[in-house]
């Protein structure tokens, strides 16, 4: 038996305090333990719902720090270390959480975030790509007609006639890329 006085705990669970395990996980314990006269009578691992509910809230801090910092330098590694979990994990539970990848997730951020700027017309696709973090013209106009269905430059031309006269909140909607079903592609159309 340890004592319980050379523990870290919250201020509601003193040593020498009886709380049950009922007590201790509506404090916010993700293990089970029970307290008795100052020592620890059992204490076991996290079961799996707290864990699913852990990695659900650091995959939510990921995606937040995707959609407020898309346009800086951004990769899997460095999004894995914010939240203390390996590239490969972070990806495999960030695509069963969200239906996509981090990076294919950063990419459709930045391409809604290109889009609004071709429309105002105020900006070249050269000062788009950059302004939403991409370091490539050929990679960022690529993943564009791969998702919208046509090369920057042409929805640049095009969308503005499109919108006019739309509120921004719905312009915004009826725009946005959708990752799960690619732009179809000319020839399909066609048929």
């Amino acid at each position: 038996m340890r004592d319980v006085s050379q523990l870290w705990l919250p201020a509601a669970v003193a040593p020498g305090f009886d709380a049950t395990r009922e007590a201790l996980e509506t404090i916010g314990f993700g293990c089970t333990t029970r307290l008795r006269r100052g020592t620890i009578d059992q204490v076991t691992s996290t079961t799996a719902e707290a864990q699913r509910l852990l990695d659900l809230a650091l995959l939510r801090r990921v995606r937040d720090r995707i959609d407020r910092e898309y346009s800086k330098p951004l990769d899997v590694e460095a999004l894995a270390r914010g939240v203390n979990m390996s590239a490969g994990h972070l990806s495999r539970q960030f695509r069963l959480a969200y239906g996509e990848p981090p990076y294919a997730y950063l990419m459709t951020r930045r391409i809604e975030r290109a889009m609004a700027l071709l429309r105002r017309g105020d900006l070249s696709v050269t000062e788009v790509c950059f302004e939403v973090g991409c370091s490539s013209l050929g990679t960022f106009s690529s993943r564009f007609t791969e998702l919208v269905g046509v090369p920057p430059s042409v929805y640049r031309r095009d969308a503005a006639q499109a919108t006019v006269g739309l509120p921004s909140c719905v312009s915004k909607q009826v725009t946005r890329p959708i990752r799960n079903r690619e732009a179809p592609t000319p020839e399909s159309q066609l048929s």
